[in-house]
Formats: structure tokens, sequence, C-alpha cells
């Protein structure tokens, strides 16, 4: 079932509610640029980098302010300090230094690469719509069962939501199979990494409204 044909909307408990939805064709009836989601998963996963990582240079290393031993006369390699690159505790050759892996995607190219991650998934059938749903607290045990429910407990699974719901991301957030995100804070990896997407009704309804512009 692809773009721009209705889909059911399914209840928690598995069975269908009886209404439909259309997928935007805009949206998820795209031709997939492949280069845009390269682009874009590149991009997501290199401003997840600290670039914290650090070495010490020769000149950084502790000690070595004396020359270890004579020049010659002693039937062995000349050596200027005990902190040269060569030397067990020595500094570092070429070692990584703090830098800022970030790279900047233009918002048209961010929203591409998503409509095509998007496209890609109701191409292929992996697009589930659900009811808007929440607990009365945050509990790991009914998120599985709704899980169940819809088949989805066994399939690395996507759910997006139509607004913040901190009761619905701690429930889920211990399950290895479940990712939580709202509908305008996903990635394009998000897509690309997951089996099935779950989107509920309002969030289906404000991915339109954004991916579409």
């Amino acid at each position: 079932m692809g773009a721009g044909v209705k889909q059911d909307v399914y209840k928690i408990d598995g069975s269908k509610t009886g209404e439909q939805m259309a997928l935007a064709p805009g949206v998820f009836g795209i031709e997939p640029n492949d280069h845009a989601i390269w682009q874009a998963i590149t991009a997501e996963q290199a401003n997840k980098r600290q670039g914290t990582s650090k070495t010490k240079t020769r000149s950084e290393a502790r000690g070595g302010g004396r020359k270890p031993w004579r020049q010659k006369g002693r039937g062995t390699a000349r050596a200027g300090t005990i902190r040269s690159p060569i030397w067990v505790g020595g500094g570092r050759t070429f070692g990584p230094s703090p830098r800022n892996y970030r790279q900047r995607l233009p918002k048209k190219l961010s929203r591409l690469a998503k409509r095509s991650a998007l496209a890609y998934k109701a191409k292929e059938d992996k697009i589930r719509l659900v009811e808007d749903f929440s607990f009365e607290s945050p509990k790991t045990k009914q998120m599985l069962e709704v899980l169940k429910q819809l088949q989805l407990d066994t399939m690395k699974t996507l759910l997006l939501v139509g607004s913040t719901d901190r009761i619905v991301y701690l429930s889920g957030r211990n399950l290895p199979v479940l990712t939580v995100r709202e509908a305008n804070g996903f990635s394009t990896y998000d897509v690309m990494h997951a089996d099935m997407l779950l989107i509920q009704k309002s969030a289906l309804t404000k991915i339109i409204e954004v991916l579409s512009k």
C-alpha cells in the first residue's frame, strides 16, 4: 500500500478504528533521492560526534628535558629526549586533537532527504497508522503490550507522536525495538534505521504540513 492510497487507522488493541487516512503523494509518493539521504545521514552522524579526543604530542608529554645519554661512544642510536614518539611513554605523532565535526545541511535538502526516506517506507508498505494514545503513568509493560497487539514487538519500530509526550517516551525508552520521536523532530537516519514506522494520526498531519513546504 503506497502513498496517496488511504490506509486504515488502528487502535492500540490491534483492531481497526474504521477510519482511513491518505499518505500525501507530495511527501510519501516522491521518487526517492538516494544522494540526499546519504548527505543527510552523513551530516546527522557527524553532528553527534563530540570531537573531544586528544593525545599529547612530544612537546606536551611530561619530562624529557635532559638528553638521555651522550651523543657518541655508546654503540647505540642517538637520543635527544625520552619523550620522542618512538619511545614508550613518549608523545604521539599525528594524534587526534579537539575539533568540530559539525556539518550544515540546507533546509531544502533536509526535507528532501526525509521525504525520500518516507517514500521508501511507503513503497515497501512499512507504515502503519495508529490512533493518538498515551498512558496514565510511564509503563514499559503497557507499551510492549501495544506493540504486541500491533504485531510490531519483534521489529525495529519508529513511533512518531504528534507532540511532546514524556509518558509515552519514558514508556518506550527501555524497549530495544522501539524509538519514540516527535513528528517535527525525527531524522532521516531514524526512518532508514527502522523496519516499521508507527505514526499517530496527529503526527501524520504534522509531517504532511511540515514536509509539504
